[in-house]
């Protein structure tokens, strides 16, 4: 964490500003020009391997030969181009599906399910500028096409798919534009997003990261509104966490309860619960706070995470930290 201090001083100054930061990544990161063979963080620092415990790596590698030979049998089927780049994503070979999604769209160049399936991994990858052209393209190519279900690699509690195709194309594509600082174009992404949300762990998802948009630009009446609808009684199957950070702004839970949960002792950090208290403490105007917990958030291996992803967009979109 110690070479991360040295930033905070402006990190403070920034923080304290809710305009838009649209030209503060008009270009890709400096990091995207290294060697594209690795992943670097938005600071410019290569990433680790993805860490996994030894039976999910099993479980994995298990699922991606299966996917891998079912795409050599049949290598024009979009269905097997999607999963074979779906399983090597999950072993955290990000760069490899990206090359197998782009090798599909040659194939299928219309196919906004390839097109959301990449711009997720451009965004893992921090190749925001990527990501954004595949989500727009992705929701051009979505506008007649059948709403549908999304099947999940990686199953909930209750093997119950809840996520369909044009919410996921939208709710990315708000994402990418959060993370690049471009709040008004994340703002109409995530009201988009908001005819899809159809039940209640996608409209806390999407309610959740449209409401830290509109505190970005100042906001807060129609900030405020959204939380009318959010109440402890949703019927939430994967995102407590997003639950709980709407509950916290609507004044409902405690900042101190959610930080011994999202920074336990045993060490497990939780960058999306993490990330969206250090909003909490932003939007109070304790910038310090809300920079000691993204400072924090980087210290957990889960830098796949939107939360880790968004913690450390916070820390260098106004003053990149310079790549050495």
């Amino acid at each position: 964490m110690i070479k991360y201090l040295i930033i905070l001083p402006i990190l403070i100054i920034s923080c304290q500003s809710g305009s838009n930061r649209a030209d503060a990544r008009d270009e890709e990161p400096i990091a995207q020009t290294k060697d594209p063979t690795k992943i670097y963080n938005l600071m410019g620092e290569e990433l680790p391997a993805k860490q996994l415990t030894d039976q999910a790596r099993a479980r994995h590698d298990n699922n991606l030969q299966k996917a891998r030979s079912n795409y050599e049998a049949n290598p024009d089927s979009l269905e097997l181009i999607i999963w074979y780049g779906r399983r090597l994503a999950y072993l955290g070979r990000y760069l490899e599906a990206i090359d197998v999604y782009t090798k599909g769209l040659e194939k299928f160049p219309t196919s906004y399910k390839l097109r959301r399936h990449r711009g997720h991994r451009y965004i893992t990858t921090r190749q925001l500028e990527k990501a954004v052209n595949d989500f727009e393209m992705a929701a051009f190519y979505s506008v007649n096409a059948e709403n549908t279900i999304e099947p999940d690699g990686l199953p909930n509690k209750l093997n119950k798919p809840l996520g369909n195709d044009k919410f996921n194309i939208w709710y990315h594509y708000g994402l990418a534009h959060y993370l690049n600082g471009r709040y008004d174009k994340a703002i109409s992404a995530y009201k988009k997003c908001m005819e899809f949300s159809d039940n209640d762990d996608l409209l806390s998802a999407t309610s959740y990261w449209l409401y830290m948009t509109y505190k970005k630009i100042g906001n807060a009446e129609l900030a405020d509104q959204l939380l009318a609808e959010i109440d402890e009684n949703m019927e939430i199957i994967e995102n407590d966490a997003y639950l709980d950070l709407l509950l916290l702004f609507k004044g409902e839970k405690k900042a101190e309860t959610l930080l011994s949960r999202a920074f336990p002792e045993d060490g497990k950090i939780d960058p999306t619960l993490g990330y969206g208290i250090g909003n909490w403490y932003q939007q109070q105007g304790n910038t310090e706070k809300a920079n000691e917990i993204f400072l924090k958030i980087l210290d957990s291996p889960s830098w796949h995470t939107f939360g880790y992803i968004a913690a450390e967009a916070e820390l260098t979109t106004a003053f990149p930290v310079p790549v050495s």
